[in-house]
Formats: C-alpha cells, sequence, structure tokens
C-alpha cells in the first residue's frame, strides 16, 4: 500500500483492511505462550506450570525491547513518510535496526552470564527451580529472534504489507505448537522441549517476515548516512512506551508471583498462571486492534489531517471494548472455563480460581480503554502522556495496591489489584484525552479559516 492510500482511502475501510491481519499477527504471538501453559500443564503439572509463569517475565523483556525498537522507529517513520521526508524516514528504519542488534548483542552477554542468578530473582524456589533451569537457557540462547520478530512485524506492517506479517507469525505459530507436543509428550524433553520448540517457531516468524525487503512492495530502505544521534533518542522515547507495555505485563506476573508465593503458596502461583495466561490473550487482542490503527493515525497526523485521526481512534475504541468485553463476559459467567484449559485441576485449585477470575477480569475492560489512549498518544508522538499512563498502569498502581489492598482484604486484595489499579489509569487518561483534543480541534479550526 502506498503512502498516499493512507490519506486518501475511506478511513473505516482502511481499519477493517489492517484490523483482521493485526489481530492475526498478535495472537498468534500469545500462542507462543499459551501452548507452552497449555501443555506444560496438561502434561508436567501444576508446578511445572507455576516454574513457567515465574520464568514469563524473562520474555516479556526480550519481546518488549524488541518492540521498543520496533514501534518506536516505525511510527517515526510513517509520520515523515506522511511529510513527504522518505530519506529521513529510511535513516529513522536504520538506527531503529542497529539499536536493536547492539542491545540484543549486549544483554545475550549479560543473561547468558548471569543466568541461574536471574532464575533466582523472578522468585525462582527449591521446588520449581529445576524447571525454570530447563526452559530459560534456551529461551536466553534463542533471544534474538522476539527481538527481531518483534521489530520486523512492525516495521513490514507500517510498510503496508500486513498480511505478510500476520502469515508469518501464523507459520510460527502453528509450527511452535505441533512441536511442542512432539518434544513433550512423544519424545518427552519436558521444559526443554517447549522452549526449544518456541525459539523455532520465533525464528520462522523472523525467516518468513525478511522475505518483505526482496519483494517489489517494500520500500524499506537502508540510509546510513542520514542517521543522526538524535534519532536514537527519538527512537527511544516513541518506543518506551510499547516496552513499558510488554515489561510491565512482566513486572505484574513478577510481583503478583511474590505475594502470591507469601500469601497462598505455589498454588496461588498456579492460578494466577490462568489468569495471566488470558490476560496475554486480552493484551495482545488490544494490541492487535490498536496496531491495525496506528500507520493510518501517525500517516495522517504527520500529513495535518487531523479528522481522519480522529475518526481511527473512535473506531478503535469501539472495536477494543467489544472484544474485550466478549472474555470479560465469560470470565464472570463461567470462571471455572479458562481454568480447565490450562489444567485438570484438583478441588483446591478450582476453590480459588473462580472468584480471582471474576474478580481480576473485570480489569480487562478499563485496559481496553487505556490501551487506545496509549497507542494514539504514540502514534501522535505525545510520548509523555503515553509514558504517563503505561506507568500508572503498569508500575506505579499495581505495584501500590498489590502491596497494600491485601493487608486490609488478603487474596482477594491481590486479585483485586488490577482492576483498580486500570481504573484510576483509565480516569487519568480520559482528562489528558480531552485536554489534547481541544489542542488538535483548534488546528482544524484554524486551517479551515486559513
Amino acid at each position: 500500500m502506498e503512502t498516499k492510500d493512507f490519506m486518501t482511502k475511506p478511513v473505516k475501510g482502511l481499519f477493517f483492511h489492517y484490523l483482521i491481519p493485526s489481530i492475526m499477527g498478535t495472537m498468534v504471538t500469545s500462542i507462543y505462550v499459551l501452548a507452552d501453559t497449555i501443555i506444560i500443564g496438561k502434561g508436567l503439572g501444576s508446578v511445572a506450570m507455576a516454574a513457567l509463569n515465574i520464568a514469563l517475565p524473562i520474555y516479556n523483556v526480550f519481546f518488549g525491547l524488541g518492540l521498543l525498537f520496533g514501534v518506536g522507529g516505525s511510527v517515526l517513520m510513517s509520520i515523515f513518510r506522511g511529510r513527504g521526508e522518505k530519506e529521513k524516514a529510511d535513516a529513522y528504519f536504520t538506527a531503529s535496526f542497529l539499536l536493536n542488534i547492539l542491545i540484543w548483542l549486549l544483554l545475550l552477554v549479560v543473561s547468558v552470564v548471569f543466568m541461574e542468578d536471574i532464575a533466582w530473582l523472578l522468585g525462582g524456589t527449591e521446588e520449581t527451580m529445576p524447571y525454570i533451569m530447563d526452559y530459560i537457557p534456551y529461551i536466553i540462547w534463542g533471544m534474538g529472534a522476539y527481538f527481531l520478530s518483534a521489530f520486523l512485524q512492525t516495521f513490514v506492517r507500517n510498510d503496508g504489507a500486513p498480511k505478510l506479517a500476520m502469515n508469518a507469525v501464523i507459520a510460527g505459530g502453528i509450527t511452535n505448537i505441533v512441536l511442542d507436543y512432539v518434544f513433550v509428550f512423544p519424545m518427552e524433553m519436558g521444559m526443554s522441549g517447549a522452549a526449544i520448540a518456541t525459539v523455532i517457531g520465533s525464528y520462522l516468524t523472523v525467516g518468513i517476515l525478511l522475505i518483505h525487503f526482496f519483494t517489489k512492495k517494500n520500500q524499506l530502505k537502508f540510509n546510513l548516512r542520514g542517521i543522526r544521534v538524535s534519532y536514537m533518542k527519538d527512537i527511544l522515547v516513541n518506543g518506551t512506551a510499547s516496552f513499558l507495555i510488554e515489561v510491565s505485563s512482566g513486572i505484574t506476573i513478577f510481583v503478583f508471583n511474590l505475594q502470591l508465593l507469601k500469601y497462598v503458596g505455589n498454588t496461588g502461583v498456579t492460578v494466577f498462571g490462568i489468569i495471566c495466561n488470558t490476560a496475554i490473550v486480552v493484551m495482545c487482542l488490544c494490541k492487535g486492534v490498536n496496531q491495525a490503527s496506528q500507520p493510518i493515525i501517525s500517516v495522517n497526523y504527520g500529513a495535518g489531517q487531523f479528522e481522519r485521526t480522529f475518526s481511527v481512534r473512535k473506531l478503535t475504541m469501539i472495536t477494543s471494548i467489544i472484544v474485550c468485553g466478549v472474555i470479560v463476559a465469560v470470565g464472570i459467567f463461567a470462571p471455572d472455563f479458562f481454568t480447565y484449559i490450562f489444567l485438570n485441576p484438583d478441588k483446591e485449585i478450582l476453590s480459588m480460581s473462580g472468584d480471582a477470575v471474576q474478580i481480576y477480569f473485570i480489569g480487562f475492560l478499563f485496559t481496553a480503554v487505556n490501551m487506545v489512549y496509549i497507542c494514539y498518544f504514540q502514534s501522535v508522538v505525545e510520548n509523555g502522556y503515553s509514558l504517563l499512563l503505561c506507568l500508572l498502569r503498569g508500575c506505579i498502581l499495581v505495584l501500590i495496591f498489590v502491596y497494600v489492598l491485601p493487608v486490609f482484604m488478603g487474596v482477594t486484595g491481590i486479585w483485586l489489584a488490577y482492576p483498580a489499579a486500570e481504573l484510576c489509569t483509565m480516569a487519568v487518561g480520559m482528562f489528558v484525552i480531552k485536554r489534547t483534543d481541544r489542542k488538535n480541534f483548534q488546528k482544524i479550526v484554524d486551517k479551515k479559516q486559513s
């Protein structure tokens, strides 16, 4: 798709052209984790599933860093394409790619050297450490797959090839599921088999995404001469929100695991494994909906067509609430449905999981709204607001609530911490969105009068 198409074709048609491939792409990304969780939970039991849940934050960090440079660079690339500055757009792509490779290699060295220390830091216990150390070495050595997969998905999608991005992720996801089953059950490779399957699937996704550079549709060009030091700063600032969205999931898992180990032990961590894996699906759905809107908003914002950006945001908000609302309804009226997906649960797990799911899932409605606000602010380079909302929902408020509420409400307070943090963040988001809208509406009025 040419850059001019983003500025001339009907907004609704553009949005839905990107929506299905974007959702399919992000949903299949979640399958990498879900397949591991379901097969490990069914095949190796609740302790192994608890170990996987303890190890998950490291995956969030690796994938989040890929998004940091992918989203940070692709938004800026789209904006400058909208302004007709192609060489500058290419320079942002090049700078993003180089930063992605550099951080990947540096983090690989650190992670290999301190691998066991990282496992203990994440919350490993004597019971779960053998499982964790069967899993994370392969995830760490294969981290390049997550860096490159997250990075390339965003740029290929922004370069007008959403279907290729979708097909790449689907192929990797299906491969991961098949190999998960083969390695864990017939070959009895345990946790290491699940990790190897995830890495292989991710590298297949990367390989397919690289095909885009050899097609006629490719507009991504390397421009080393055009790079400026300030571009790297711009990329980091603009991509921080995406990084925090991914890493905040890891932070939430980490602190919830610690609190649950304190209040109810490994059973609580196992129950939270059910919840947070469903939360991964919800976040992937939200990201899919928002990624469909991001290139359209960025290009039109760069071209000064603010009315089109408002229309896309409205479509995104309605779609996001509807999609998340379906999952919330199932969680409230049939909470055990999710428990049986991941485990063959005993009475202790079932007695805890029902209330936990019903309380926690309410927060997904507020998440749907917050993710639209965050993506919109990123797309129009209002990085201060996107960063504020990310920090509130993923770091500050959830940490406060998860430690304060249990003092008064016990384990119920832990489950309530997430919806409380999302609700408060949404209130702040509604305030700042009105503030930026007034500014952009004034630009529209000035443009019509001139």
